[in-house]
């Protein structure tokens, strides 16, 4: 018998996980028909993913939601098909349809391997939402997988986006995902699944130790609340609901810098420039974001701290006229004013060339001197 059958007060546990599933998906999944949005549950069959389904599913019973679920199969273990037809037929049992299990490949070159299976399954649960047509995805985070984002954050020396650890709501390659249970601890989704006698499964690679997060999880956070006091992972997870936002303004002041910047420069085909004058006069956590954001969309990757700060002394006319290289081979030229125009002149982002090519066409020995 589970909790939404059974008489007498409602678990205070059940009713959070309830009401945080109910206010995500009203807040971030507009209603575009008279049918209920679809929603996803991505589910291991683990406590989090479980108590997550099993609150999405009494929106399900009532008819607020359509409620369905994914199972994804990294076969990393030996029995991960038969987990997860376990989990499928748990939440089939729960009321939730469609369900559907999707068995991924892991490739063990892509990053770390907790980098390479979020790949993977970022990537199933992607193409079984484009089967299912389903509005967006459920993901089971809870404040304590927070908490432990924001101390993999500070360990690695990362700045205010990082720190703002898993954002509520995310859009990555056109699919919504939603974490409902970001201010829920892990306590709070065992509780949940007592109450709904749902019995989940506890994935033996959470207390392998050789991998960081499980480290933190296991030995940093306890040892850190023994010496600091309890409470600490919720103060954690406080911070990075505090700077979410702060990135969040950071980043789109930032990007309206950089569009400025963009326009102010000329147009270089096959190239990205950013008018030096613009860049200059920024504030420096604006302009370190734009030159980053630059970067990316000149097809690098997102710079390190360490590159960061060169290419923001290069802009700021330090050293030789370039290039300074950035990570997915893009190199960065300082250049003078054009013809006819005024201001110390402007970057300019590019991509790879030819092996034959030593440098970009538009560069004269003048240029590449800077005067």
């Amino acid at each position: 018998m589970t909790q939404f059958a059974r008489r007498g007060r409602l678990s205070p546990d059940v009713a959070a996980g309830r009401r945080r599933v109910l206010d995500s998906v009203r807040q971030h999944v507009p209603r575009t028909s008279a049918e209920p949005p679809l929603v996803l549950v991505a589910c291991s069959g683990g406590p989090d993913s479980l108590a997550l389904a099993a609150a999405a599913a009494h929106f399900a019973r009532r008819g607020t939601l359509r409620v369905g679920a994914v199972v994804v199969d990294h076969g990393l273990q030996e029995d991960s098909a038969a987990v997860a037809a376990r989990a499928a037929r748990t939440l089939e049992q729960t009321g939730l349809a469609p369900v559907v299990v999707t068995a991924v490949t892991v490739r063990r070159d892509a990053g770390g391997p907790e980098m390479a299976a979020r790949t993977a399954r970022y990537a199933g649960i992607a193409e079984v939402v484009g089967r299912t047509g389903a509005d967006a995805v459920l993901l089971g985070h809870t404040l304590d997988d927070q908490a432990e984002s924001v101390l993999l954050g500070l360990a690695r020396g990362s700045g205010t986006r990082s720190l703002a650890g898993m954002p509520p709501v995310r859009e990555l390659d056109g699919v919504t995902y939603l974490r409902p249970f970001l201010d829920l601890s892990r306590a709070q989704t065992l509780e949940i699944c007592a109450a709904e006698q749902l019995e989940p499964w506890h994935d033996p690679t959470n207390r392998d130790t050789t991998l960081m997060r499980s480290r933190v999880r296991h030995r940093v956070l306890p040892l850190l609340e023994d010496e600091l006091g309890p409470g600490l992972a919720r103060a954690l997870a406080r911070s990075a609901a505090i700077l979410g936002p702060d990135a969040d303004c950071l980043d789109g002041a930032a990007g309206e810098l950089l569009e400025r910047a963009r326009a102010a420069a000329p147009e270089l085909p096959g190239s990205l420039a950013l008018d030096l004058a613009t860049v200059r006069a920024a504030h420096p956590a604006l302009r370190r974001r734009a030159l980053s954001a630059a970067v990316v969309a000149a097809g690098g990757q997102t710079p390190a701290y360490e590159r960061l700060g060169a290419l923001d002394e290069f802009a700021a006319g330090h050293g030789a006229a370039g290039p300074v290289q950035m990570a997915g081979k893009v190199s960065v030229w300082r250049r003078r004013p054009t013809a006819g125009t005024r201001g110390p002149g402007h970057l300019e982002l590019v991509r790879p060339r030819p092996a034959s090519a030593t440098r970009p066409a538009s560069a004269s020995p003048e240029e590449r001197r800077e005067g």
